[in-house]
């Protein structure tokens, strides 16, 4: 099959059987055959047929299945706006930066590959890329080894939360009478930004800030109970303490996220995000100036810090869920998020692990 042959559907613009030619295309690996679809695709944009979602997936399906020569130039600011996720983390979810950085033509894009590469676990410490990253290009001692996974398919992909903590470490949380919210403050509005993606619009036209709620409150000891309490209302709940590296995972999931409808902004954003936030509660230099002292002071933050995971006893956990609390011993202030964009149709699912989230391989 060539591209050529589908050009009577183009004219038609016959959207779904242009899928099935793609599908096609790709089985056959005819990555040239495709580039020139593409290209057909955007001469008919142009005399107004409404192709531009097939031209969209062409870009996704290269960078998706193809080698690095065909994959790397449709990754650009802007491309396949509207696929599954953003091609800069579709690509370097495939391919090591090695393999692919020669063919990235766009040095923006470039540089949100290579962090996307150093969210994987690459170090890539003395690379090009650095003189466009915000964050290190090495993970540092106080992140995870790697964050969550992700995983895309044609028409399919898989964004899974990291691990829960087991029931068994949770601990019910004393609700006392909560501390005086003050929002408004930098931590408050880095904790906002982490899931001002998720679903804006859903149930009923609230958007996502409206559903989401943030309390800062003085802490009399290093415990974010007085924080925790004002979220919940009297309501019975558990928290269960994690590593500087658990909270990182999380926040940086929640970053990239796009919640259930959202568009996703990728694990590079996710991570710059995560790191946003540790720097206005800790009250450090943003953005911070990419060197092993600024590590250094970032590393000491996170550790002199005390970090929760929360849920509630009376509400399971389903869809996308954002629960973490954090408290300043030094300064005696603890700050706690909440941020629930629940699946489609409400529906009530029993959360999963990571392994039975993502697809086989």
């Amino acid at each position: 099959m060539r591209a050529a042959d589908l050009q009577p559907l183009v004219d038609a613009s016959d959207d779904a059987a242009l899928l099935r030619g793609i599908d096609q295309l790709c089985d056959l690996t005819a990555w040239g055959e495709l580039v020139d679809l593409a290209g057909r695709c955007d001469d008919a944009v142009e005399l107004g047929r409404q192709l531009w979602a097939v031209r969209q997936h062409i870009e996704y399906r290269l960078a998706l299945e193809a080698p690095p020569a065909w994959a790397g130039p449709v990754v650009r600011p802007g491309a396949a706006r509207f696929a599954l996720g953003p091609l800069t983390e579709v690509v370097a979810e495939r391919f090591a930066w090695a393999e692919i950085a020669a063919h990235l033509d766009d040095p923006v894009a470039a540089a949100i590959v290579g962090s996307e590469r150093v969210a994987r676990g690459e170090d890539l410490r003395g690379e090009p890329v650095g003189e466009h990253a915000d964050l290190p290009l090495w993970l540092a001692p106080f992140e995870p080894a790697a964050y969550p996974r992700v995983a895309y398919r044609d028409r399919q992909a898989w964004f899974p939360s990291p691990e829960r903590p087991p029931i068994a470490q949770a601990e019910p949380v004393a609700i006392e009478e909560p501390g005086q919210g003050r929002p408004g403050d930098a931590a408050v509005a880095a904790l906002t930004e982490t899931t001002d993606a998720w679903s804006p619009g859903r149930l009923g036209g609230l958007t996502a800030g409206q559903r989401i709620r943030w309390w800062r409150a003085g802490a009399d000891a290093p415990t974010a109970a007085a924080a925790i309490a004002g979220l919940a209302h009297a309501r019975p709940v558990r928290a269960a303490a994690c590593t500087p590296g658990e909270a990182m995972a999380w926040l940086q999931w929640a970053g990239a996220a796009g919640g259930a409808l959202g568009r996703r902004r990728g694990g590079a954003a996710g991570r710059f995000l995560a790191w946003s936030v540790l720097a206005a509660v800790a009250g450090l230099e943003w953005p911070p100036v990419v060197d092993d002292d600024a590590v250094a002071d970032f590393g000491e933050a996170a550790e002199e810090l005390v970090w929760w995971r929360w849920w509630r006893d009376d509400e399971p956990e389903a869809g996308w869920v954002l629960r973490l609390a954090v408290a300043d011993p030094v300064d005696n202030e603890a700050y706690a998020i909440e941020a629930c964009d629940p699946p489609p149709d409400d529906e009530r699912v029993e959360p999963v692990s990571i392994e039975q989230q993502l697809p086989p391989d």
